[in-house]
């Protein structure tokens, strides 16, 4: 196979309908067999049930000190939007690139695709390591252990660039993130009797304005000197959604939500977990006491590491010589680079396009974005050979 453009390995990243209820295997199949033709063996980490992948390989020399570059191949659905094209073909007008996928995070995935063949091609003293993941839209599931595998087979990488997309910023902080999932069991009876029964819904209502006094709580603090550089400058929790109840004369027996924090870097998630817990225990204890047959089930669905700015870290030095940014960069999103950095890698988030247009009806990137990732990325090939 001949050597592809960032542009055609684009084009062919897209054409995979890689929504994250679905497999990515289609796409990681061709990604494994083009590596293969210019000599680069990747490896695959599946999940449980073997319906998707992640892949890292590596190009260059086989030597410590290089440069992971890292995005997810999943993204999110087009369900009820609306496109002037078809979303899984890349169609360019008025300087865009339209398509699922073309700024979150395709166009970095093909750009980061083209610089491993390229270290290899060009036998870059110090490697490019290639990690793509699945299931970042859903909770960041499918990175931990491609990450781990890395750090097992390949030599130590002295940087990780996560490609979100940032406008080819530096983004040396984020937000953690945590979901639970909520199942509460009440005990049904006629609303004029509702006293001796536990509707689910009520009892979901004490969880939820829990959350709101700790979010109105934590925006009337004072932030830490490193919470305060984001937007919010505290650890917020929401609720986007809840569902219980047969009818309105009748106490509901389940209710369901999903409880969601995003945890500045000067908090811990473990101690949020804890705090958490503690008011889901209480609330049912008090549930019992009237029906002991009532109760809260409580299932995590995910944990996104935050990534904290480093002191005299790596990878922003190594980005902020790249892009020539020495600006300071925070978000509240959360991103797979909190993974590299709990795994002991130096870790920074940069990557081409507005994360404005991320999963939006006709998503696009900047043709001169996608430009600017290839000459940035040029520029790294040149700092490893």
């Amino acid at each position: 196979m001949s050597v592809l453009t960032p542009r055609q390995i684009l084009d062919r990243l897209v054409s995979f309908p890689t929504v994250s209820r679905d497999s990515n295997l289609a796409l990681i199949d061709w990604v494994e067999a083009y590596l293969a033709t210019h000599g680069i063996a990747a490896i695959r980490v599946p999940n449980a049930d073997g319906s998707k992948s992640a892949l890292y390989a590596q190009g260059g020399t086989d030597a410590p000190d290089g440069v992971i570059l890292s995005g997810h191949t999943d993204v999110v659905p087009v369900d009820g939007q609306r496109w002037s094209s078809d979303p899984f073909t890349v169609t360019e007008r008025d300087g865009r690139l339209y398509g699922r996928g073309c700024v979150d995070m395709k166009g970095f995935d093909a750009l980061a695709i083209w610089a491993c063949v390229e270290a290899e091609r060009r036998g870059t003293a110090r490697p490019i390591q290639l990690a793509l993941s699945y299931d970042e839209e859903v909770g960041c599931t499918g990175a931990a252990e491609m990450i781990g595998r890395i750090a097992q087979h390949l030599p130590r990488a002295g940087a990780a660039i996560i490609g979100e997309p940032s406008m080819l910023c530096p983004v040396t902080g984020h937000k953690g993130g945590t979901a639970y999932e909520v199942t509460i069991h009440g005990f049904e009876v006629h609303s004029s009797l509702m006293d001796r029964g536990v509707s689910a819904i009520h009892e979901a209502a004490r969880l939820i304005q829990w959350a709101n006094d700790r979010n109105a709580e934590n925006a009337a603090a004072r932030p830490e000197p490193l919470a305060a550089k984001f937007d919010p400058p505290w650890t917020t929790l929401h609720v986007g959604r809840i569902d219980g109840g047969t009818a309105h004369n009748i106490t509901a027996a389940t209710c369901r939500f999903v409880m969601a924090f995003r945890c500045v870097p000067s908090e811990t998630m473990a101690d949020w977990d804890a705090r958490w817990r503690a008011e889901v225990a209480r609330v049912e204890a008090a549930m019992r006491a009237v029906r002991p047959e009532t109760r809260i089930e409580l299932s995590e669905l995910f944990v996104v590491p935050a990534l904290a700015p480093e002191t005299d870290g790596a990878a922003e030095a190594l980005i902020r010589a790249l892009t020539g940014d020495n600006a300071g960069h925070v978000v509240s999103y959360g991103t797979e680079a909190g993974h590299f950095q709990a795994a002991g890698y130096s870790a920074v988030v940069c990557g081409p396009g507005d994360i404005a247009q991320a999963h939006q009806p006709d998503e696009y990137i900047e043709i001169a974005q996608f430009e600017a990732g290839q000459a940035l990325l040029e520029r790294l090939l040149a700092r490893l050979g």
